[in-house]
């Protein structure tokens, strides 16, 4: 199914967020993840890409496992800032043959040393319409893309990639629920009116703050840096108060009406089934 049809018929939705292996001997470990999380009944799946192509082929093989053996939707990722028009094209077409229907479209990373076709996300937004009968979705970015020289430079080119074609958005992680609705208040103003799922990262880890920050440019409110510093030295501790925290942003986002709920679960499906067995109810309430 098309997610643009899930959001039509559902007044949230529920996503889960895996990666592909890099080797393909723990391609059975990933394959079990992806199972587990399919028991919990999300409306889609996504399911990401490496830089550069690096796991394109497990992406599909995931991705299509998801569809066709779980009987879930699936969503895979697609990037192509290292990557010729010629590459994309076989990779539409091999999703294309294994019936998936729904692309998030990135631009990606640049892997040092690495040139393609692609500078921009809109770009292959372009590509991937002209191929034809994909739903589409992009990346937004809550607090303005970690290379945008502003944020509002970061949403005119969200706009621009809306107007290509896009059906649904994609946040970045963020942990202050506030940043999320300024930016959506600014993004509507700009004529952005479509649905926006909000990704949430559990912080279960001292070790995700870091490299997680690093990566995304989020910020961290006081109360969760608080949180890490207190519990650091235990953890099972900082675990159970990271899933607590996330709960919180959960609810206060279904309150709010937002329209999807993605968690990125770095393939662990205890934390999705932590998060929502103490939001069950609520989100019987949403749907």
């Amino acid at each position: 199914m098309k997610i643009n049809t899930l959001f039509n018929q559902n007044a949230c939705t529920l996503s889960f967020e895996v990666f592909p292996p890099k080797a393909s001997g723990a391609f059975a470990a990933v394959q079990a993840a992806t199972q587990e999380m399919a028991k919990l009944a999300p409306h889609y799946m996504s399911v990401t890409y490496g830089a550069g192509g690096g796991t394109s082929e497990n992406t599909v093989a995931i991705a299509s496992y998801v569809q066709h053996e779980l009987k879930t939707t699936a969503l895979a990722h697609l990037t192509c800032v290292s990557s010729t028009r010629e590459q994309v094209r076989e990779q539409l077409a091999g999703l294309k043959k294994a019936g998936i229907e729904n692309i998030l479209a990135l631009r990606g990373d640049n892997p040092e040393g690495v040139s393609g076709h692609y500078k921009y996300a809109s770009e292959l937004i372009q590509d991937i319409a002209a191929f034809g009968d994909f739903c589409v979705g992009a990346a937004c970015y809550p607090e303005g893309h970690t290379q945008s020289a502003s944020q509002e430079q970061d949403l005119l080119y969200l706009k621009k990639k809306v107007d290509c074609g896009v059906s649904f958005l994609c946040t970045q992680m963020f942990f202050d629920n506030n940043v999320l609705y300024r930016f959506l208040y600014k993004a509507m103003k700009i004529g952005i009116d479509l649905p926006v799922t909000a990704g949430i990262m559990p912080i279960t880890n001292a070790g995700q703050i870091k490299r997680m920050v690093e990566l995304s440019g989020a910020t961290l409110p006081p109360v969760l840096l608080s949180i890490v510093d207190r519990f650091a030295s235990s953890p099972a501790a900082l675990y159970q108060a990271g899933i607590a925290y996330a709960i919180s942003q959960i609810l206060d986002l279904l309150a709010n009406d937002i329209r999807g709920i993605h968690l990125y679960t770095m393939n662990k499906p205890q934390v999705a089934r932590d998060i929502l067995g103490s939001l069950s109810e609520v989100f019987s309430c949403t749907v």
